[in-house]
């Protein structure tokens, strides 16, 4: 049996000791202490995999006054998807520690050189430096971002509710497809999902269409060159931009309430008051305008730029061969801007549709409506979600919507990417 084979094999039985059998010391020796770790763990372990499958067994009781702790439901579920992750870890360690030493074993049966320590981590540094800085980033990804997600898609499995199935006082348990079958079979749920997930299409796209139109409009004449006093001007349209939203949404909830000055100004003129946050319609048309007024300078800034980006050559062009201004602004210009600017309306587009703060802070979802379930008119389907699970603690069902939520914004973002021309085409221009 060769080196390579002494190698692999010694690595299969226990990770690390391939390395260490062709003296590369400090990495035989971290990756047998890692190993030695996950052992020394393995009551963790199995409490961990019995967690995630059991969900708990025993429940929370009273003993006179005495109040004695049963399993945790929801404490386990996270323990146990901790634990998944760590296999998984283990796993792709144990494999590239096979794959290592087969490498190693193969180089010393060629009768490569042997390499110190020291001229090991300098290859290291030098050829995996970017792998090097870039793993802590990775490991936050995927314990702060990848382990929620994984819980949240574990817990639309489960009746995890209110009031009878939250811990620790009652355990939680797994009840399959279920919950994915109720929203589209029970009407109550069904009824809610599909009017809330229609107004939040109309209001994304809307939204995303009217401040990209508001933001070109006011581009186009701040490009002009006919215009004075340019800074001036764009100086005011950033403004609403500049300012925070949340002040903002705050001040035109005030303006436009009930009691508001803008209802006690048009009484005073003997005119009754413009319901604008109580009348459904309304406060939908007043929460799309309200949105363009805050995202509009942002595309305006964005599409100036672009449009400086335009070889004035190509509309000497145009006005040679006779093109009218509204001939090049549809052939030339919008084309071009779109080519430019695709990504960011792609996102854009995303943003709004889970655009938390604007619905909260003006409407908070009113008005109410006796028909939806835990949703109001102007809800969309972030705001129900988070009344769900903050008012409601129904958070097996906000699990669900945000897992749809999620495929539906994927799916469209990626198919979206992949046709537009700034990712099919490098150059336009």
């Amino acid at each position: 049996m060769n080196r390579e084979k002494r190698s692999m094999l010694l690595s299969c039985l226990f990770m690390g000791l391939g390395q260490l059998y062709n003296k590369y010391f400090l990495k035989g020796i971290v990756l047998f202490i890692i190993e030695l770790l996950y052992l020394i763990k393995i009551p963790r372990i199995i409490k961990g995999i019995w967690g995630v499958v059991t969900l708990g067994e025993t429940t929370q009781k009273m003993n006179g006054f005495q109040i004695i702790q049963g399993d945790h439901s929801v404490f386990l579920l996270i323990e146990g998807v901790v634990t998944i992750i760590m296999l998984f870890i283990l796993l792709g360690l144990y494999i590239w520690n096979i794959k290592d030493a087969k490498r190693i074993g193969h180089e010393m049966d060629n009768c490569k050189s042997y390499m110190s320590t020291k001229q090991y981590l300098i290859k290291v540094y030098d050829r995996s430096f970017v792998s090097i800085m870039l793993t802590p980033a990775t490991l936050g990804v995927l314990f702060f971002i990848l382990l929620p997600i994984m819980v949240t898609v574990l817990v639309a499995f489960t009746n995890y509710s209110a009031p009878d199935h939250i811990p620790p006082r009652n355990l939680v348990d797994w009840v399959g497809f279920k919950n994915f079958i109720d929203i589209f079979k029970l009407k109550i749920w069904s009824k809610t999902f599909i009017k809330i997930g229609s107004w939040t299409v109309i209001w994304a796209a809307l939204s995303t269409l009217l401040n990209y139109s508001c933001g070109l409009i006011m581009a186009l004449m701040m490009n002009r060159k006919n215009i004075k006093f340019k800074g001036f001007w764009r100086t005011i349209f950033i403004l609403p931009y500049a300012v925070p939203a949340f002040i903002s949404l705050l001040v035109f909830r005030l303006l436009f309430s009930g009691i508001g000055p803008i209802n006690n100004l048009i009484v005073s003129f003997g005119f009754d008051k413009i319901p604008f946050f109580t009348d459904p319609l309304l406060a939908k048309v007043s929460l799309i305008l309200i949105n363009t007024w805050l995202g509009a300078p942002y595309f305006m800034v964005l599409l100036s730029g672009s449009l400086t980006n335009i070889s004035s050559s190509i509309y000497e062009a145009a006005e040679i061969d006779g093109a009218s201004k509204w001939v090049q602004f549809r052939k030339i210009t919008l084309p071009l801007l779109l080519f430019q600017t695709a990504p960011v309306l792609i996102l854009t587009f995303a943003y709004n549709f889970n655009n938390f703060g604007a619905i909260y802070l003006l409407t908070n979802g009113s008005p109410t409506n006796s028909a939806l379930r835990y949703a109001g008119e102007t809800d969309i389907l972030i705001t129900w979600i988070f009344k769900l699970t903050n008012d409601q603690s129904q958070f097996y069902m906000a699990a669900v919507i945000s897992i749809i939520l999620f495929i539906f914004i994927a799916s469209f973002s990626t198919y979206q990417f992949m046709k537009s021309k700034s990712f099919t085409e490098e150059d336009m221009m």
